[in-house]
Order: C-alpha cells, then sequence, then structure tokens
C-alpha cells in the first residue's frame, strides 16, 4: 500500500519536469528521437573493380580484398567463398570455398580456380581456361566469426550476339530448345547486357528472342511500323518474362573467341549439304557452326563473298568491307536461308580446332 504514494509522486515530478522543459525550451516538441551510435563494421569486403573482361580460352581475375579490425584476434577458420548468381537471381551456383588451409573447387569450375592469395587479405578468384558459361556476376563472400561482408564482381567476355532461328523457321522455339540451339551453334543465350551493348553497337532486328533471364526482347536503331511503330524510340523492345515451356520465338545466342580455325575451304566444284560435310572432314576439320562464323567475322574481320554450307544446313557468308554484290550497305553475315540439302549450289565453310 505503500507503493502507490511513491509512484504518484513520481508521476507528478515527471510531469512537472515536462512542464518545466516546456517553459524553458517551447521549440522542442514533444516527440523526441534518441539517437545511439555503435562501432561499424569490423571487417570489410571490398572489389575494386566492378567488372572484368576477359575472352573465351583466356584467363581472368575477379578482385576481392578483405578489410579487418585490427583488434580482431586472429582467426584461422575465416572462411571464403565464391558462388556465380544465375541471370534471374533466384539462387546461387558454389564456385570456390577456402578456410586455412582447407579448399574445394565445384562443378564445372573444379581444376580451374584457386586464390590470387597477392598478400595476407587477398580473396581475389583466379579463372582459366574461361568459358563461355563463366560469363556473369559472381559473389565474393568472406565470414569471420560473427563478422561477414560480401562483394559483386561481373565477369564479362569480348564477343558477339547473333539472332538466330532454327530450319523449322521463325518463332519455333521454346526456352529450353533455345538454350539448345544456342549451344549446337558454339553459343550461349546471350544476357539482357550482351544484347543492350550490341544493340549500342547497332544490331538492328525485328523478331523477338529469347534472354538468358527468361525474357522476350528485341534491338531496334531504326523505328518503323512493323517494329514497334514508325514514331517510337530507338531502343530494346521488351516483352517480359515469357512461360519457358508454352510461348515459342526466335532467341539472341552470344559466342566469344576459339580455338581453332575458321576457313572457306577451296573446292572444284559446288557441294550438295552431305558432300560438304564430307569435304570438311577430309580436310581434317568439321562443318563450321553459325556461331562460329559470326565469331570470326565481327572478332577477327573475316571476309568472303562466297556462300557456303554451316553445319545447321544454312547457308551464309560474311563481309567485313561492304562492296558491291557482296552486302554493299552494311558490314554483316548475310543469310542466304535453309536451302534443300540435295541443291549442288554452295561451297563449304569449315572449322579446326586446336587443343
Amino acid at each position: 500500500m505503500k507503493m502507490i504514494p511513491v509512484l504518484i509522486c513520481a508521476l507528478i515530478s515527471l510531469s512537472l519536469a515536462d512542464n518545466d522543459l516546456d517553459t524553458l525550451y517551447p521549440e522542442l516538441e514533444h516527440s523526441r528521437t534518441i539517437y545511439v551510435t555503435e562501432n561499424g563494421p569490423r571487417l570489410s569486403v571490398v572489389a575494386e573493380q566492378s567488372k572484368v573482361l576477359s575472352r573465351r580460352g583466356g584467363n581472368a581475375t575477379l578482385p576481392c580484398k578483405i578489410q579487418r579490425d585490427q583488434s580482431l584476434a586472429p582467426n584461422r577458420k575465416m572462411r571464403i567463398k565464391w558462388t556465380k548468381l544465375t541471370s534471374d537471381y533466384l539462387k546461387e551456383v558454389d564456385v570456390f570455398v577456402a578456410m586455412d588451409y582447407h579448399k574445394r573447387s565445384y562443378g564445372s569450375f573444379h581444376g580451374r580456380v584457386h586464390l590470387q592469395g597477392s598478400f595476407p587479405m587477398d580473396a581475389s578468384l583466379v579463372i582459366t581456361e574461361i568459358t563461355l558459361e563463366d560469363y556473369g556476376r559472381y559473389k565474393c563472400e568472406v565470414i569471420d566469426g560473427l563478422e561477414d561482408g560480401t562483394a559483386v564482381v561481373s565477369l564479362n567476355l569480348e564477343g558477339v550476339v547473333f539472332p538466330y532461328f532454327p530450319r523449322l523457321g521463325r518463332y519455333n522455339l521454346n526456352f529450353y530448345d533455345a538454350e539448345r540451339a544456342c549451344r549446337d551453334q558454339d553459343a550461349i543465350v546471350a544476357s539482357f547486357d550482351q544484347l543492350y551493348e550490341a544493340w549500342r553497337d547497332k544490331l538492328d532486328w525485328c523478331n523477338a528472342g529469347w534472354l538468358s533471364d527468361g525474357t522476350v526482347q528485341y534491338p531496334i536503331t531504326t523505328p518503323r511500323e512493323p517494329c514497334g511503330g514508325k514514331n517510337t524510340v530507338p531502343g530494346v523492345r521488351n516483352y517480359g518474362l515469357r512461360d519457358k515451356d508454352k510461348n515459342h520465338y526466335d532467341v539472341f545466342c552470344f559466342t566469344s573467341h576459339y580455338k581453332g580455325r575458321f576457313y572457306y575451304l577451296i573446292h572444284p566444284s559446288k557441294l550438295t549439304y552431305d558432300e560438304a560435310v564430307s569435304a570438311c572432314q577430309k580436310d581434317g576439320a568439321q562443318i563450321a557452326k553459325v556461331g562460329q562464323m559470326f565469331a570470326a567475322w565481327k572478332l577477327l574481320g573475316y571476309d568472303r563473298c562466297d556462300a557456303g554450307w554451316l553445319a545447321d544446313g544454312s547457308v551464309r557468308y560474311p563481309i567485313s568491307r561492304p562492296r558491291r554484290r557482296c552486302s554493299p550497305t552494311e558490314a554483316a553475315v548475310r543469310f542466304s536461308g535453309f536451302p534443300d540439302k540435295k541443291h549442288k549450289l554452295y561451297g563449304v565453310y569449315c572449322f579446326k580446332g586446336h587443343n
């Protein structure tokens, strides 16, 4: 019973104190915010470059530097983990893990990745013998007891984007068919970033195609009625995400440098498709793929005005120096269609790989 008068006195004192403050400081608001300052993170992870450029078959170092408070006790169990982010950011693929003397690489990266380790706090990842599939964003994560930090680095590849549709005709590929179609042409499905860079490099294509994130888009540099309207602005047109099983479109593929020789086979006569395949084999090579022609044209400046068979049954020829009768208005890989494979009207392009 003695507590009640004490509580009442305390409440009255607080009320009087508040009234005194209001009288002395009328400009103060009744609601007050109290800020509590804590020490900053004792460990951080920094990538000095957000993007690294390489090529297929080359090497790359993805930067990752650990900044650690010197007050932290040494920790032999500090864990460094590299993962690759999928194009839709829905999951991460394990690449490499290191803790003290224990190190492990995963999947297709096995035997091709290691830490640079040029100084004690260097967690940079070295990737060798780069493949097309290595393109993308990587996360460096460091865990040191209760402290952790992350950084993200993009690995970009020198290469070329090209639109593709199969012999069946336009808009016949669901997403998974599109992935196979690009692989068959020595390529992968292009990302939006790769298509955007190709558009900036003047790629203009009116047919919608799959991209690696499951969206369907197409690049327009010259607006016109059949391609979104004549009065629209140039840009990459976006159909958004589509059902990967049910919807059918073309595809934009991406390829990079190759190890080998792409060439037009000098032959005394024109060839059917089967004769073209045999002619390359007799020359110790394989009939070339569409991606190999685009890579030779874009990255090596290959120029040949002879139409020739390619592995998918199409007939094409690469022109890097426009001239009369040979793509007079622009540098391009010219497409002559998918003719009857029994027609004896064309030469052949071959590819001889170098191990």
